[in-house]
């Protein structure tokens, strides 16, 4: 793996002892040649191995040689004529290459001393003679086996091959035979070599094997075109490390190559930008000097030394593209083939260009994590047992950071366990300065204060706030918010979670409060923002604010929890003490009633003092409005379960945003200045109206009193004409809503969920033209509603757990739920009137769960919500959904969880995505499942009556099987049949449940699962293991057709059977390279000390011929335990004659498919022939295979592949041939033997439908490889 490779080449460099190993046959060269060469690369300062120097008297020679290799940069092999009589040099040349190959970074230079490369690549001359000497060696010594001897030739003569093909000196070519002259040559050309040093990287790479193996399928994407990519991400996260670690193991391809450097730090000193081009020069010119005295001109130059070169060029930490143009101009000279990689802090650098390709740099996840710092902190892999629990703080802390990782863990090494707890406690109130450093060159990178601003209030408040309320917020605060944040995500300072919300990294947020902190490191009330609930209350308790002060965060239950659990440990500490105190004096024989009262006593007063000590925190935690009267700039307030003495007059008048969850009063004073708010968040409130009277508010954009059990009714609105968002949740006391809520022309979104005692919603509220999306949900008393129908803009319509009831025309076809009562009463007896409502085809979702709706309350045209994307009827006693469903060709979701009712779906829209129908225990039948095994996300757990999902499996008794059909393959005597019931699991609903013996119709196969204690005589080929190998017979007058199988298995006493366990068979045709695999949708349960039988008819479309290496495997998951399988050949009859109407009327009513393993397979798509035959995901419960399974490779490549499987090649089963169970004798005793014919058959006909056009439905494989 390439990480792997990168980790080797990087300790073998940081371990070099040596600069050359020499490797040569001493008779031939060593007092002369060799050396001279010698001599010569010690004067020229190269440490250089040779084994008569080196090696210390009494070492072990070949380990010391095999060390010495490890530990040089260069190999120099000596090729002389005598070189290949020598079976040390010739295994330590096998050494050698085998060395380059694991790190790649390691040079071999082949010299050739009076001899030639074509000499050593073809074995001729002195190197022909010398491997016929070792053949003789060899007869003579007659030591080793024959083909172990060969494997060894073999060797040696590859690894001269390889060595040939290298690119080396020869002495007659290069230097006319002069040895002095050609050893100079081979030390300058060392010298050469040796600059072309690897990059020092960090002594463990963990992680980035992944992202190594990313980029390097980009450079080597075959791509003739000058190509670039940009590695980003935060400081510290490990691009520099990454564009390193590429760049050492790819530099060797290419003509030329560059590492520039800290472009951003050079970049900003006098000439930089010359300096770069300088060394930019020199790199590509391989140590060539050019002067150039200005900017253009090495431009210039550097397009004459590039145009003609292949070029890998690094340009590390790259802050603006002006880096860029400045060093290589406008336009980019370089030949093609060539790539450059760019590593920087900003997201947005050449993200324009569409050749361009962006690489983002994750942060390491837990594993990772723990590993690097193990190696830092541990010296090792792992932690150590003392310091685990810690480890948590301080990976929580790092955030997978792996320059944080690196600095803390380094800064702990060898520390004890109290010295680690005194760090943390210190790195979580002042972060490391050397991390900081690292950080804020991202933060002073920002253009301008705006951006800076911007960056410190989301540090402090709005991380993990949704996007859209924190733009309405600071835009009224003074900044242009949505491009200032698009600048942040740009220098990848903020992120943006797939739910819209603010994200940023913890050691970021650190960065950036920490700076706030330096503005007064003594004194919080001179900081800009207080986010730290120790310092707002110290700084409110003492009236320390000032003027400087523009946001503060006080959450007094956060920083009660921290002075409480003090003082409740002394009520539970005294409580327990003295309890236990009692109960001793009080079981003691001798105990007087006088001691008993003592321990009461006692008991009683360390409990009282614990909770004075109580009640005294939790007045110290009462503030004062006076603490506000300075802080006029205070814009941002958020003051959780805080009670404030004194006149709300005090508090700034400029408040932007104010979050006070449990607001103490009943109502919000009217000297509360609320002015300039723009969002009002009073969540768990002891509010029982908001305000009195009507307020005007024009600022006010969003308002939530979730949560506030005793509101009981909402105010005016006509004050708040720009209100967008309003959130009412569990507002449990609120009874109706103030009928000015239909001038709130701007709102978008109202959330009344869980408003269980409202009764009435005005008929106002379909004033609201730009509302969106409305939750009622758990309004169980709605007894009034408007007409949906006239808000135009709603998508989002949520009314679960309500009572809504649906009034139609007597025409049911004409239905539709343009007309639907609001129905809270449908339960009762008397009956209300109701407003009319309508539901808009604007709809985007929808969700009606636990309704009570019937299937008259579901209308026949569904189609009118034609931009409808999710639907949730879950929990409503429904029994099918009409077929108009599938004119929903928007729609996504579907939810029908709990309906019990539920007994049968029709075809559902292609579109979909998510089906969701849980616990829906009388469905027996779904239409189709669109998508299956690619992108539906499928759930019907608890749906134990499902025995067809058509196109995709069918189970049906045995009972109701064609009789002429059961007559033709033997079925005989059914009636004996019906007492017999089997336990079938399903591997897609995840239920068991016993019933009468069926038959399993899918994929191709027909299937029964019964019970049985041997296989059948008559077939051919049994075994007493879980698999079968033979040859096909060779004089075959019928064309095979298909598989019998038969296996015989059984359940452990202590099976721990679970749903989900899955059982497979894997037929491989060796000799033609196909494969299938098949797992069915149901399985037999035997009881504990019983058998069971799992026969199977596979059809295989001519896939065998006469001589063909068969094998056939089966797998069962942990605790099933295969006793015996056997196999049955099924031959086609000539004559066709069983191709009859019955069979049309049999499978006529059974679903069509391309069947996998007959025609669909005879001309396999994907590369190796390999099938699955599979309609459920099992991928999942993968580890309940038994761990010594036969698992070809192909197998593990579909397991190990994403939860989307591409079902190959389904078809319509063909049952054509079944086993046929008979009576076995008057009493009855059914046994799988029994039910099976006797007589073995010569014959076992198979009718086909070549003929039916919906055969041949196909359905692609995915091409790529399996191995």
């Amino acid at each position: 793996m390439d990480a792997t490779r990168a980790q080797e080449a990087l300790s073998s460099t940081s371990r070099c002892t040596y600069h050359v190993f020499l490797s040569f046959r001493g008779e031939d060269t060593r007092k002369t040649f060799t050396d001279h060469l010698y001599t010569a690369l010690l004067q020229a300062g190269f440490h250089t191995f040779r084994d008569d120097d080196e090696i210390e008297r009494g070492h072990n020679i070949e380990s010391e040689l095999q060390k010495a290799l490890q530990q040089s940069k260069i190999s120099i092999i000596v090729f002389s004529k005598g070189y290949a009589f020598s079976r040390w040099c010739l295994d330590e040349l096998v050494q050698i290459l085998e060395h380059k190959r694991n790190c790649p970074h390691v040079v071999v230079l082949p010299i050739f001393y009076d001899v030639f490369p074509s000499q050593v690549r073809k074995q001729a001359d002195s190197f022909a003679e010398a491997f016929a000497s070792h053949e003789e060696q060899f007869k003579e010594e007659n030591t080793k086996g024959e083909k172990q001897w060969t494997d060894k030739v073999e060797g040696w003569k590859a690894a001269l091959r390889e060595a040939a093909d290298l690119a080396g000196m020869v002495l007659q070519n290069q230097a006319d035979g002069h040895e002095s002259k050609f050893i100079q040559q081979i030390v300058q050309e060392i010298g050469n070599k040796l600059n072309q040093t690897l990059l020092s990287v960090a002594p463990y790479i963990i992680g980035l094997e992944s992202r190594v193996r990313e980029i390097n399928s980009w450079l080597h994407d075959g791509s003739s075109d000058v190509r670039k990519v940009v590695i980003y991400g935060i400081g510290g996260i490990g691009k520099t490390t990454l564009a390193k670690t590429v760049y050492n193991l790819n530099f060797e391809n290419f003509e030329a190559k560059s590492f520039l450097a800290n472009v951003r730090e050079i970049s900003a000193q006098p000439n930089g930008f010359l300096r770069l081009q300088k060394q930019l020069i020199s790199d590509i010119l391989k140590g060539r000097k050019e002067k150039i005295y200005n900017i253009d001109e090495g431009i210039f130059t550097i397009e004459e030394a590039t145009c003609c070169k292949r070029v890998l060029l690094v340009l590390d930490d790259v802050d603006h593209e002006d880096q860029l143009r400045n060093i290589l101009g406008w336009r980019q000279w370089f030949r093609r083939g060539s790539k450059i990689i760019i590593t920087s802090r900003h997201e947005q650098l050449l993200k324009s260009t569409n050749r361009c390709k962006m690489f983002e740099v994750k942060k390491l996840d837990g594993d990772e994590s723990l590993q690097l710092f193990s190696w830092h902190a541990f010296g090792q892999s792992h932690p150590i047992k003392e310091y685990k629990e810690l480890l948590k703080r301080v990976l929580h802390h790092c955030g997978g950071l792996p320059l944080a990782l690196q600095i803390v863990g380094s800064s702990l090494f060898g520390k004890s366990v109290e010295t680690w707890k005194s760090a943390l406690e210190k790195l979580e109130a002042i972060p490391d300065s050397q991390i900081q450093k690292v950080l804020k060159i991202s933060f002073d990178s920002l253009s301008d204060d705006h951006d800076k601003n911007l960056f410190l209030d989301i540090a402090c408040f709005f991380i993990g706030k949704g996007r859209d309320d924190t733009v309405k917020i600071l835009d009224e605060c003074g900044f242009y918010t949505t491009i200032g944040i698009q600048n942040l995500i740009g220098r990848c300072l903020v992120t943006i979670s797939n739910d819209d919300k603010l994200m940023m990294h913890q050691l970021l947020r650190d960065m950036g409060r920490e700076i706030i902190r330096q503005e007064s490191p003594k004194e919080p009330g001179k900081r800009s923002r207080l986010w730290c609930h120790k310092d707002s209350f110290d700084v409110l308790r003492e009236v320390a604010g000032t003027e400087t002060v523009e946001g503060l965060i006080l959450d007094l239950h956060e920083l009660r929890g921290d002075k409480l659990a003090d003082a409740m440990s002394g009520v539970h500490n005294a409580d327990h003490h003295n309890t236990e105190q009692f109960l001793d004096t009080y079981i003691t024989p001798s105990h007087h009633k006088s001691s008993i009262r003592r321990s009461l006593w006692n008991c009683w007063n360390s409990i009282r003092a614990a909770f004075s000590r109580y009640d005294a925190v939790s007045n110290e935690l009462h503030l004062n409005t006076d603490a506000f009267a300075r802080m006029h700039k205070l814009r941002l307030l958020q003051l959780n379960y805080v009670q404030l003495i004194g006149g709300y007059e005090k508090l700034p008048n400029a408040l932007r945003s104010l979050s006070w969850h449990g607001f103490p009063s009943k109502t919000i004073p009217s000297n509360f200045h609320l002015e300039k708010l723009v969002a009002l968040d009073m969540r768990n409130s002891s509010l029982e109206q908001i305000w009195k009277g009507t307020r005007l508010l024009k600022c006010l954009k969003i308002l939530d009193l979730s949560h506030s059990h005793l509101l009981n009714k909402t105010p005016n609105f006509s004050g708040l004409p720009n209100l967008e968002r309003m959130m009412l949740k569990d507002c449990i006391s609120l009874i109706e809503v103030h009928e000015s809520i239909g001038h709130l022309k701007r709102l978008v979104f109202l959330n009344l969920k869980g408003c269980k005692n409202l009764r009435k919603l005005p008929r106002e509220m379909n004033m609201l033209k730009s509302l969106e999306k409305l939750v009622l949900s758990g309004c169980s008393k709605l007894e009034e509603m408007p007409e949906l129908v006239k808000m135009e803009s709603l998508t989002v319509f949520h009314a679960d757990g309500t009572a809504i009831y649906p009034v139609f025309s007597n025409d049911r076809e004409g239905a539709s739920w343009d007309n639907l009562y609001w129905n809270p009463t449908s339960r009762r007896k008397t009956r209300i009137d109701f407003a009319l409502v309508s539901l808009p085809s604007t709809l985007v979702s929808l969700s009606l769960a636990n309704c009570n709706l019937s299937n008259e309350a579901i209308p026949t045209n569904l189609s009118v919500l034609f931009s409808l994307q999710d639907l949730n009827l879950s929990g409503n006693p429904i029994s099918g959904l009409p077929e108009s469903i599938k004119g929903l060709t928007k729609l996504q979701s579907l939810q029908l969880d709990c309906c019990t009712n539920l007994q049968s779906l029709p075809q559902l829209p292609i579109s979909l995505k998510d089906l969701l129908a849980k616990d829906c225990t009388s469905l027996e039948r779904i239409e189709n499942l669109p998508n299956l095994l690619q992108s539906l996300h499928l759930e019907i757990f608890g749906c134990e009556k499902l025995v067809e999902v058509k196109g995709l499996f069918k189970l049906e008794p045995i009972k109701d099987v064609d009789t002429e059909m059961i007559n033709d393959v033997g079925l005989l005597n059914l009636d004996s049949t019906r007492s017999i019931a089997v336990k079938l699991a399903s591997n897609m609903t995840y239920t068991e449940r016993n019933i009468p013996l069926q038959g399993l119709y899918e994929c191709g196969v027909f299937s029964i699962f019964l019970p049985g204690s041997m296989v059948p005589d008559w077939f051919s080929y049994k075994s007493v293991k879980s698999s079968i190998s033979f040859d096909v017979p060779q004089h075959l007058s019928h064309k095979i057709r298909g598989l019998n199988i038969c296996i015989m298995y059984e359940i452990s006493a202590f099976c721990c059977h679970g749903f989900g366990d899955v059982h497979f068979v894997h037929i491989t045709n060796k000799t033609q390279g196909l494969k299938w695999t098949y797992c069915p949708t149901f399985y037999g349960i035997p009881g504990v000390d019983e058998h069971m039988l799992w026969l199977s008819h596979m059809k295989c479309g001519n896939q065998f011929q006469g001589g063909d290496e068969v094998s056939v495997s089966v797998v069962m998951a942990s605790d099933f335990w295969v006793k015996q399988c056997g196999i049955q050949l099924v031959y086609e009859k000539e004559e066709q004659e069983l191709q009859s109407d019955y069979q049309g009327k049999i499978l006529g009513n059974y679903p069509s498919h391309q069947n996998s393993i007959d025609e669909g397979m005879s001309k396999p798509e994907n590369r190796v022939g390999a099938h699955l035959l599979c309609h459920h995901r099992f991928i999942s419960h993968r580890k309940n295979l038994r761990g010594g399974s036969t698992l070809s490779g192909f197998d593990i490549c579909f397991m190990a592949s994403a939860n989307c499987w591409p079902v190959i090649g389904v078809s319509r089963p063909r049952l054509d041939s079944v086993w046929s169970p008979k009576l076995a004798n008057e009493e009855n005793e059914i046994t799988g033997q029994a039910l099976i014919r006797n007589s073995k058959p010569s014959l076992t006909f198979i009718a086909d439908h070549d003929d039916d056009p919906l055969s041949h439905a196909s359905s692609e494989a995915s091409d790529g490889p399996l191995d």
